[in-house]
C-alpha cells in the first residue's frame, strides 16, 4: 500500500463492507448477515486491526474461537448481543466492552439473538504465526505458506 494515499481520516461508514464468511462448508452459513468494515486497513496499520462490524437478527460474529497469539477487545456500539465463553452467556449492551487476553484456551463469539441490529467496534493484535481453535466444531486455523488456512483438528485440510 502507498502510503502516500492513505487518507488523514474517514467516515467509518464510507469503509469497504465485507459480508459473510471464509470458514468452509457448513461454518460460513452459520454466520448469518454479518457484515465488517476493517478500518485498520484503510490507514494501513499493521500491528493491530480495527473492525466496525454489524449483525443482523440472528447473526453471529463468528464460530466461538480462542486465539493462541493475539489479544481482542470488542465495544458494544448500538444493540444487545449475547457474549458466548466457556463461562457462559453473557448479555451485553451498549457502552459495555470485552477482551479476550491470547493463550488462554476461552473460546469466545457474539450472538445477535434480538430482532435489531447489533454494532460494535472489534481490535486485535495481528501476529505471525497466529493459530486458532474452535472448541464446539471440527476446525482450527491457522497460517500455512503465508495464507490463512482452517483444517480439521487432526490437520487435514477442509
Amino acid at each position: 500500500m502507498d502510503d502516500t494515499k492513505l487518507p488523514i481520516a474517514i467516515d467509518a461508514g464510507d469503509a469497504p463492507a465485507r459480508t459473510g464468511s471464509g470458514y468452509p462448508a457448513p461454518f460460513a452459513a452459520q454466520m448469518g448477515d454479518r457484515l465488517r468494515r476493517r478500518l485498520g486497513d484503510v490507514f494501513g496499520l499493521t500491528a493491530f486491526g480495527v473492525n466496525l462490524a454489524r449483525l443482523g437478527p440472528g447473526a453471529h460474529s463468528a464460530l466461538r474461537h480462542a486465539h493462541h497469539l493475539e489479544d481482542e477487545f470488542v465495544y458494544i456500539l448500538e444493540g444487545t448481543p449475547t457474549l458466548l465463553t466457556d463461562a457462559g452467556e453473557t448479555p451485553l449492551r451498549p457502552g459495555m466492552c470485552a477482551g479476550f487476553k491470547a493463550g488462554t484456551g476461552d473460546g469466545h463469539a457474539l450472538v445477535n439473538r434480538s430482532d435489531a441490529e447489533v454494532l460494535y467496534l472489534e481490535i486485535g493484535a495481528r501476529c505471525v504465526g497466529e493459530t486458532v481453535d474452535y472448541p464446539d466444531v471440527d476446525l482450527k486455523g491457522a497460517t500455512l505458506d503465508g495464507r490463512w488456512t482452517y483444517l480439521h483438528k487432526d490437520g487435514t485440510p477442509y
